[in-house]
């Protein structure tokens, strides 16, 4: 009979869990938990997902694992990883070892391609000077510039200059760098490859075929010889600005109303006037060449606008001169001859062919076309591609040789979380430690996006400070979020500066710009109700005295504006009038007097009521009693606490900056207290507790003293003894009315 079970709980391999963080994560302690991690149900893994970037792990090894290079880790991209490193690995167990050097003896080299490997981890060893060493590091085969730099040919299909001792074969490649453009070979060189020899050659053949023109006439082409070129030039300097006066010179022989605005309007010049001219002015070259009249000619040396006469000037020497003579003026009829003596060579510049290799000189490119060093090049890329598969095999060895040191490490931060809750090291996603208000924080996290934390960090239900750090000295600037899980929140507030060291152990300077409070702790619960009071206190007496200084200000400064106001009236003030007598002493204010009493009645009543309380009560039930007390204050602020503390877990943090936790990773109250450690004194310090500027102590003697005469006094005026003695200062006690009352009844 078999047993219809689904997949995922039939008997497979044996897993082996811990527990931690209130969850239960798989064990990966052999080769063999690695081996069978893809038949691992995912809803066991810890994380699903986390970002290539912003974590304490070397991004190199990352962008390897990120298959699809859309910068994250998915379970998938790490499944293949941990594949593809033991399927060329002899013992699976080398990764769990996770060591910073990988032996050689450990590549499986049973395969074609783990043999390929080793000989190629021999030749990097070899190139670098390590022919004796037997293990390979990541820093050995992260230098790939300098292993291929050793070698003048390293399989990419690129040659360099320095690739052949052949003068002529090295110049040649310069020049085709220089008019082709270079490409990066793998030493970071810049070379040639098989496109660039076939498009420089191809070049050269084109330019030599239209410069040498077969069947045109030179006399023609070139009607001033060496010069045409230049001439040539100095024409298509003016040709735009000539054709435009004569154009402007024809419409005003059709309509002479149209001059004046072909010459542009006076309102025109005043608008440049105003400015700081000069002759090459962008407002002074966007006026004609000359005065426009009906068939006028060009002036060639004066009245021509100063913006253009340098220009117009070396068009008459170089063009004018050398073809109709030289002279002051041209009419349109001979700007025509001169344009057409250039139009065969204008046709003939149009339609150049191979322009790139101009610059280097026609005496060099014939001398290139004739020794045609092309298939030599062509040899020599070819004999470089050959070596393509060795030297490729040298990025496959480094990513072995990464994931042999890093794979493992990531499992521990991805797979489970032991790396985090194991604390003998930090999680890849622990940025560094916090130092703040006598504490050192361990769990600070890099935050990318603040609006992203601002929608899920209230969920972690852990009281959090967001620190913007800086580094001076090197201008760097980051973000992070650390959590206090220990201590109290009294001391900790926007503004407040501490120093945050990254895990490279640099210092940077840091200052809380925001605070997500929670509870942090069973004890500051505790304290929390007694500290809300007092602060309520004091905020209350600070209105009241704010509000009294305020009023005592206002009756002095009106006061003094009325004294101000009397001293500057223009009539004579009137007599004073005759001193009155003085009033009779009304001794103290009743209502003042009423309230006191009325005080110290409640005290006295209070103290009488607890004395009796306790004279009537078992001594040994007084604790109790002040025990409830204390649980009916701070009970249900502890409470609350304590709901909250078993609600703190980092996944929404992780979240908020790219991760997909799958798990609720809590931080309980012990394990937040190993996050947070409190400043306390070592066991060998000594300690002077005798401080020159504590605050003074007073006696409980003296404080009795004042409480009993306190009391004395009540009593004496509650009996009325002071009214006997002074009768109508104070207000007669209840006591005292109730005698009379009785005396005038008998």
């Amino acid at each position: 009979m078999s047993l219809n079970l689904p997949i995922h709980i039939l008997p497979t391999y044996p897993w082996r869990f811990f527990r931690a963080g209130g969850f239960d994560q798989v064990r990966l302690d052999t080769g063999k938990d690695l081996a069978q991690l893809e038949k691992l149900d995912q809803k066991f893994w810890v994380a699903l997902a986390c970002p290539t970037q912003g974590l304490e792990f070397d991004s190199k090894t990352l962008d390897l694992i990120d298959a699809d290079k859309d910068g994250r880790i998915r379970a998938p991209d790490v499944i293949a990883a941990v594949k593809w490193a033991m399927s060329l690995l002899k013992d699976p167990d080398e990764l769990v070892r996770s060591a910073p050097q990988m032996p050689l003896a450990a590549i499986n080299d049973a395969t074609p391609e783990g043999k390929r490997l080793l000989d190629t981890a021999r030749h990097v060893l070899n190139t670098l000077g390590k022919s004796g060493e037997v293990a390979l590091s990541v820093d050995d085969t992260t230098d790939t510039q300098r292993i291929f730099s050793l070698t003048r040919l390293n399989g990419d299909g690129v040659v360099t200059p320095d690739a052949t001792e052949d003068a002529a074969l090295r110049l040649a490649i310069e020049q085709i760098v220089t008019t082709q453009g270079g490409i990066d070979d793998r030493s970071k060189n810049a070379g040639v490859d098989r496109a660039r020899v076939e498009k420089f050659f191809a070049e050269l053949t084109a330019y030599l075929a239209w410069h040498d023109h077969p069947g045109v006439d030179d006399a023609l082409l070139l009607p001033l010889g060496e010069q045409t070129k230049a001439a040539s030039a100095a024409l298509a300097a003016v040709r735009s600005k000539v054709e435009d006066f004569f154009a402007r010179c024809r419409m005003a022989a059709f309509d002479a109303r149209s001059t004046e605005a072909l010459n542009r309007e006076e309102k025109d010049y005043l608008a440049i006037a105003a400015k700081d001219l000069t002759i090459s002015s962008a407002e002074v070259a966007g006026f004609p060449l000359a005065m426009v009249t009906p068939g006028a000619a060009l002036p060639l040396t004066t009245t021509v606008n100063p913006a253009w006469a340098a220009r117009i000037d070396t068009l008459r020497k170089l063009v004018i001169a050398p073809l109709i003579g030289d002279r002051e003026q041209l009419t349109e009829a001979q700007w025509a001859q001169v344009t057409e003596r250039f139009a065969a060579y204008d046709a003939w510049q149009a339609n150049k062919a191979g322009a790139s290799v101009e610059p280097l000189g026609l005496e060099r490119i014939r001398a290139l076309q004739a020794a045609s060093p092309r298939e030599a090049i062509v040899a020599l890329i070819d004999t470089d591609l050959a070596l393509a598969p060795q030297f490729e095999a040298i990025a496959t060895l480094d990513k072995l040789v990464r994931y042999h040191r890093d794979l493992y490490k990531l499992l521990l931060n991805f797979v489970n979380f032991r790396e985090f809750y194991g604390g003998k090291e930090k999680a890849i996603f622990q940025a560094g430690t916090l130092y703040l208000d006598q504490r050192a924080c361990d769990l600070c996290i890099r935050v990318e996006d603040m609006a992203r934390h601002a929608l899920m960090v209230p969920l972690s239900q852990t009281y959090l400070a967001y620190l913007d750090c800086n580094r001076k000295a090197t201008s760097e600037k980051m973000t992070i979020v650390a959590a206090f899980t220990n201590g109290d929140s009294d001391n900790l507030m926007v503004g407040r500066n501490g120093v945050f060291y990254d895990r490279k152990g640099r210092d940077w300077d840091a200052s809380i710009i925001k605070i997500v409070e929670n509870p942090i702790s069973i004890r500051q619960a505790f304290w929390a109700p007694y500290k809300r009071l007092i602060r309520w206190v004091g905020e209350q007496i600070a209105k009241r005295a704010a509000a009294a200084d305020a009023l005592a200000s206002a009756k002095l400064e009106a006061a003094v504006t009325n004294a101000a106001t009397a001293a500057t009236t223009a009539a004579p003030p009137p007599p004073a009038p005759a001193p009155a007598p003085p009033a009779p002493s009304k001794g103290l204010d009743a209502g003042l007097i009423a309230a006191f009493s009325v005080a110290f009645g409640f005290v006295a009543t209070a103290f009488a009521g607890i004395m009796s309380w306790l004279a009537s009560t078992p001594a040994w039930t007084i604790p109790l009693y002040i025990a409830l007390l204390l649980l009916l204050i701070s009970g249900p602020s502890m409470v609350i606490a304590w709901l909250k503390l078993q609600q703190r877990n980092i996944a929404p943090i992780l979240d908020a900056n790219g991760w997909a936790i799958n798990a609720k990773a809590r931080v309980n109250i012990a394990f937040g207290t190993a996050l947070t450690s409190v400043a306390t004194l070592p066991l060998t310090a000594e300690r002077d507790l005798l401080d020159p500027y504590a605050d003074k102590k007073t006696s409980p003697v003296k404080v009795g003293l004042v409480v009993v005469a306190v009391l004395a006094l009540y009593l004496v005026w509650y009996f009325g003894v002071i009214h006997h003695i002074a009768p109508g200062i104070l207000p007669r006690s209840e006591w005292v009315q109730a005698q009379e009352a009785a005396a005038k009844g008998k």
